[in-house]
């Protein structure tokens, strides 16, 4: 293929310009705040997970203590009416007896009761401890997931910004190419990242291979409008003031 000498330099720009978009793309689907955010929303995920069982076991003592109240109100109640009769000094002495020993009992159960009352209060107040302490770390990770969001926000803008830019140059570099030049370089770049490259003290820009002393004489008996491509790696190889040749 032929191509003027100033056209083939041009591919150097385009190619400057694609590396960059993929320098871009890289940096856009490697930006650290992708893997925070995600750690970020497992964690979360499990906070919310612990919050939603440390609820649960508060709901379940709660509702543990709320029956408990119920017996110990049973047993008050049972026991002012057995006072109540035993005040009123009716019945026979066997039945005052027996009102005597129930009373007796009724105090022994309420006690056992308020005991474990107390017990069930106490368990209470560890267990919504270990709510506000997990409500108290689900709002922490909110708080550094959505700074580490507005940051990899910034950085998104920033390299779409950057993108468009390149992509606006490189819409004008296209357009100063032939189509049969454009039509190898891109044909070369679905198979590696560089398709132009220039030769560099006599090595080869893209694989940064020396080239032979036959593919040397070769490049130097080539006409100034030959597309060269490199042995190797089969890019386009252009020839520059640098290129030592």
């Amino acid at each position: 293929m032929k191509a003027d000498p100033k056209e083939q330099r041009r591919l150097l720009d385009l190619q400057l310009t694609d590396t960059t978009l993929n320098q871009l793309d890289h940096r856009r689907r490697n930006l650290p705040e992708h893997a925070e955010i995600a750690r970020l929303d497992a964690e979360a995920r499990t906070a919310v997970d612990e919050h939603a069982q440390a609820e649960a076991a508060v709901g379940d003592i709660d509702r543990d203590i709320a029956r408990q109240e119920r017996e110990i109100d049973q047993v008050r109640q049972r026991a002012a009416r057995d006072q109540s009769r035993l005040d009123a000094g009716t019945g026979t002495a066997k039945d005052l007896a027996n009102l005597q020993h129930e009373l007796g009992s009724l105090a022994r159960r309420q006690s056992e009761l308020e005991d474990v009352e107390l017990e069930l209060m106490e368990r209470r107040e560890t267990a919504q401890a270990a709510v506000d302490a997990l409500t108290a770390r689900l709002e922490e990770v909110n708080s550094v997931r959505a700074a580490a969001t507005e940051r990899r926000d910034k950085a998104l803008e920033e390299i779409g910004n950057e993108e468009a830019l390149a992509k606006g140059a490189r819409e004008k570099q296209v357009g100063e190419l032939s189509d049969a030049l454009l039509a190898l370089y891109d044909k070369i770049r679905r198979q590696s990242p560089i398709a132009a490259a220039p030769i560099r003290g006599r090595r080869c820009g893209a694989c940064r291979i020396e080239l032979s002393a036959g593919e040397v004489d070769r490049v130097q008996k080539a006409p100034r409008d030959e597309v060269l491509r490199c042995e190797e790696c089969r890019s386009i190889m252009v020839r520059t003031e640098e290129s030592g040749l």
